[in-house]
């Protein structure tokens, strides 16, 4: 079927994070919301169909979905990525950060260095910190034409004392979609210096035209007993609401502890909602989001031919993956307190601050353009006719 990505859907009053914080947190109901990492698109058809069919049955008792998830996730890996996963090896988690949170505390101790690459994900730093490990910075560097790239030689050193990376594959904010070069070379260091690596991968499925992911799992060499991926639907087809995710850890023993880490906090099989949901998604989804990425890609374009004509003091880094755009706000030669009232306060465009994302972030913003393309275009004028009230 053809879905209309262009028809606006009114969320205000079902209880979206997304919108109704335009009030409690931002103290603007008129602004635009281009910030949380969901999407104002109604989810593809089958999954509407699935979920609605099985609310009709109307009993809601305990589930048993652990049979099912494997199968379903590997072919979907399969058909998506040509990445062969063994469905033994994948398992259910509650939410890509709570798997995150779950290797950590087993694979390594309080004061222990946990790699990560800003301006990256904040989430991040802030649980390695609640956790009571130390953060240890791998920053990005951007070229001239704004595209960033790892520094190796620098990963390399710090890795020397880095019990665990976490690794953001697609890379949210910036968009990169990592080469299977790249992702080699870290997978290379990790496994020579004995860091455990864990990939979060919840983007990987929001691949824009021209480019290819690679799962971090189906590299030539990896070391299986220190590697991991984190993967979910979520993202991809705007089920974020339902808390299905998966880790695919390869070695069994590794696997085996991670499933007994999620039993002593009590951390059963997912919600009766959530794996219908991710089963609809994986098996009849592909067509909603092939034509998904094909939009995305013409509101990237919007974007960048908008800033480029009629306010080049902002630069748009592009994109290979994601619906998120990343910013560079520098040209305004505003502070981040003032990017923030102007976009906030006098544009009306909820967005995130680059700062959240580390220091590298610092003059920058993370714009969520997974919305009608409407909504962009009058996020765009809004932010153009602040600039120009401010002279």
């Amino acid at each position: 079927m053809q879905y209309n990505f262009d028809e606006p859907v009114n969320r205000i009053g079902t209880d979206s994070v997304k919108w109704s914080a335009l009030s409690t947190q931002f103290g603007n109901p008129d602004a635009i919301p281009m910030w949380v990492a969901d999407m104002d698109f109604k989810s593809p058809q089958p999954v509407i169909d699935a979920l609605t069919d099985r609310a009709a049955h109307g009993v809601y008792g305990y589930g048993n979905f652990a049979q099912t998830f494997g199968p379903t996730v590997a072919a979907w890996c399969r058909a998506r990525h040509g990445w062969e996963v063994p469905p033994e090896a994948v398992v259910f988690s509650p939410g890509v950060l709570a798997a995150l949170s779950f290797l950590i505390s087993e694979h390594s101790r309080p004061g222990d260095e946990i790699l990560i690459q800003p301006p990256v994900y904040h989430p991040f730093a802030r649980d390695i910190q609640n956790l009571g490990r130390t953060v240890s910075t791998n920053p990005l560097w951007m070229d001239e034409q704004g595209r960033y790239h790892m520094d190796l030689d620098d990963l390399r050193a710090k890795a020397r004392t880095a019990k665990m990376m976490v690794l953001c594959s697609p890379h949210n904010p910036v968009g990169r979609v990592w080469t299977r070069e790249e992702l080699q070379a870290v997978a290379d260091i990790c496994r020579e210096n004995d860091v455990f690596l864990v990939a979060d991968e919840i983007h990987s499925d929001l691949i824009l035209p021209g480019q290819r992911h690679t799962p971090i799992l189906s590299l030539d060499r990896i070391n299986p007993v220190r590697t991991a991926a984190l993967l979910a639907p979520s993202k991809t087809f705007n089920i974020a609401g339902l808390h299905a995710s998966v880790a695919v850890i390869l070695d069994e023993n590794v696997r085996s502890a991670f499933q007994t880490k999620l039993a002593h906090y009590h951390v059963g099989g997912p919600d009766l909602f959530a794996a219908v949901a991710l089963t609809a998604a994986y098996e009849s989804g592909a067509e909603w989001l092939d034509q998904l990425l094909l939009y995305l890609q013409g509101n990237v374009d919007l974007v960048q031919s908008f800033l480029a004509e009629r306010l080049p003091q902002i630069r748009a880094t592009r994109p290979e993956g994601t619906y998120l755009m990343w910013l560079d706000c520098r040209g305004l030669g505003m502070s981040d307190d003032d990017l923030e009232t102007l976009l906030h306060k006098e544009a009306g465009v909820v967005v995130n601050m680059g700062r959240i994302f580390g220091a590298e972030g610092s003059g920058f913003i993370r714009l969520n353009i997974g919305c009608p393309r409407g909504q962009v275009e009058e996020a765009l004028r809004r932010l153009e006719r602040a600039v120009s009230a401010r002279g």
